[in-house]
């Protein structure tokens, strides 16, 4: 996008007449350059769905979401923030109807915390840097973690791995090229 796009982009927004662009609209995760959108900016940007999950704790129906069944190499981002999150290499079948990944692929990107919401202790998983609820992690998980991390597709953005380049995720490619060769060595 052109400078003097962007810049235009960021004055409306300020004005208030159109959402500011999200970190994942541009290219790639630059945490130093990430600022959350407002409320507005956000009921504006997500659907209703993505927002009440991520912003109001709310859980998707299993089974009904759009990454449960995904089985295509790539990456799993915070759809508000765009900070990798996790990676189809550590995606397991986990048969509950959500997303369940083995371990986060940048754990400085998640923190948690407990939940008692449903009246037992559960630990609530959230991006770092958007806050964003994301879903929780049991410990109910195939080896070697032994964790679930269980997400709502709601909260998160796929990006294919023939897009990580284009996106600003390069920096990933050589996971899926090992995990690619050591498949080919088997």
């Amino acid at each position: 996008m052109a400078l003097k796009t962007q810049l235009l982009l960021v004055l409306l927004a300020l004005a208030g007449t159109q959402p500011a662009l999200s970190q994942s609209a541009r290219k790639g995760w630059n945490p130093m350059e990430f600022r959350k959108p407002s409320d507005p900016q956000l009921r504006r940007t997500l659907t209703p769905l993505q927002y009440d999950v991520t912003q109001h704790d709310a859980t998707e129906p299993p089974f009904h979401n759009e990454y449960w069944d995904n089985h295509r190499p790539g990456l799993y981002v915070d759809v508000v923030s765009g900070e990798p999150l996790f990676s189809s290499l550590d995606k397991f079948e986990s048969g509950t109807g959500w997303p369940s990944f083995m371990k986060p692929l940048e754990p400085a990107n998640i923190h948690t915390r407990t939940d008692r919401s449903l009246f037992m202790a559960r630990t609530e998983v959230r991006s770092a840097h958007a806050d964003s609820h994301l879903g929780h992690v049991f410990e109910d998980g195939p080896a070697p973690t032994r964790l679930r991390y269980c997400m709502n597709s709601a909260a998160l953005r796929f990006i294919p791995v023939e897009r990580l380049e284009a996106e600003g995720y390069g920096q990933y490619l050589p996971l899926f090229a090992a995990a690619r060769d050591s498949t080919r060595r088997d």
